[in-house]
């Protein structure tokens, strides 16, 4: 069998970008996956339609693990991607929708406007949410003294209050009760699970509030989507690469992946890869209902966040918004929308986010203890290393390693 210089477990993002860069240096790669195609959560589905007429087809790309917005501030991270695959202009407005009442996201002047309609102006919204911020203080106060734990204190550098028993608090003195109430609580418990007096302050330890008419959601200097998906730039970075699919690395690979490479790198989840062997890590899974709706548009905005406990499901995806603008939405006559639902993971399902609690981050550690004596095996990624990136900080990691 064939000796390679590193065996790759997982065909995402880590896995694909080290594979680059390791067959650049010279270095011969065999990357597995056992999915029946390769790119991790970034892998979208091609879904044609035609066009009528002669014109030929529309292809939508679906995202099928979850929307995926590539947003970075590094130049070195942006440029290297385009180098690969021209991006396209999306900027991610997602709109929130609270019992049919609609919100521009992130909380910003166009927010407020929808919120309040006696506010104008920067000045109008921050006394506004002064006011609300003023009065949930004391009232957390108010129960804090009355059972006996310490005040909300002003934080350092004004930056909101420290001493928040959990999320509800957290959120409440940083923007108040209206925009908590309408596009945090409900929206929150169903992503989590939990009530929001259940989870940890540390959560949203800051909201991102802007006193500006801004609808883009990231402060990123660079922003898009790959033109034609993300599959093209997985696909780039595993040229002339050895891969496979279908392929379980437990199963074929596991006791004895050292006679056919001399280095493993692992992207799957860190306590599957120990067998278990100090308990089960938890996670918070995703699952989806996508179909096609007969309207060349069906809700004008790639991302719909829906913020009560309403609907079961957290958000509804346009697909065809991520990569069709302006005339191009019509031309393609019909659409795909996916219904985002949150749960809690079992197991056989897909592990999405990790569960940032004091118990699961003490096991994590355990684990990572044990990484670390590992001869010749990397474990990188959001499942190996139990914490959740966003794409650019992935690639920027592997550069770094390389």
């Amino acid at each position: 069998m064939t000796k390679y210089d590193y065996l790759i477990v997982g065909s995402g993002l880590f896995g694909a970008t080290f594979a680059f860069f390791a067959h650049k240096a010279g270095k011969r790669c065999l990357v597995i996956d056992k999915r029946p195609q390769l790119g991790g959560n970034v892998y979208c589905r091609p879904t044609p339609f035609p066009l009528g007429e002669g014109r030929g087809e529309a292809i939508i790309n679906v995202h099928q693990y979850g929307a995926h917005i590539f947003h970075t501030n590094n130049k070195e991270v942006w440029d290297f991607v385009n180098s690969l695959v021209e991006f396209n202009r999306y900027t991610n407005c997602p709109v929130a929708n609270y019992k049919g009442e609609l919100y521009n996201l992130p909380f910003n002047m166009n927010t407020f406007c929808q919120m309040w309609k006696d506010v104008h102006t920067p000045e109008e919204a921050l006394a506004k949410i002064a006011i609300q911020v003023h009065e949930a203080v004391e009232q957390i106060n108010a129960r804090h003294a009355e059972e006996g734990f310490p005040l909300l204190t002003p934080a350092p550098l004004g930056e909101g209050w420290e001493g928040a028993l959990n999320l509800e608090e957290q959120a409440l003195c940083l923007v108040g009760k209206d925009i908590f109430e309408k596009l945090i609580k409900e929206y929150t418990e169903k992503q989590w699970g939990r009530s929001c007096k259940d989870l940890p302050a540390f959560i949203i330890k800051r909201l991102p509030v802007r006193f500006v008419f801004d609808n883009n959601y990231f402060n990123n200097r660079y922003q898009g989507i790959p033109i034609g998906g993300y599959n093209v730039l997985i696909n780039k970075l595993l040229e002339g690469v050895d891969t496979r699919t279908n392929c379980d690395f437990f199963k074929e690979y596991k006791d004895h992946w050292r006679d056919i490479a001399n280095q493993l790198v692992y992207t799957g989840p860190l306590d599957e890869y120990f067998g278990y062997s100090l308990g089960r890590l938890d996670w918070r899974t995703v699952t989806f209902k996508t179909r096609i709706e007969d309207t060349p548009n069906y809700q004008g905005n790639a991302v719909i966040n829906y913020t009560s406990h309403n609907e079961p499901y957290t958000r509804v995806i346009e697909h065809k918004h991520f990569e069709m603008f302006g005339q191009a939405v019509y031309d393609c006559p019909k659409t795909v929308v996916s219904e985002e639902y949150s749960t809690e993971y079992k197991p056989s399902m897909e592990q999405y986010y990790p569960v940032n609690d004091d118990k699961n981050n003490a096991l994590a550690e355990q684990y990572r203890e044990l990484a670390e004596r590992e001869e010749n095996v990397l474990f990188g990624g959001r499942l190996a290393e139990y914490k959740y990136y966003d794409m650019a900080p992935i690639i920027e990691k592997v550069m770094g390693l390389f």
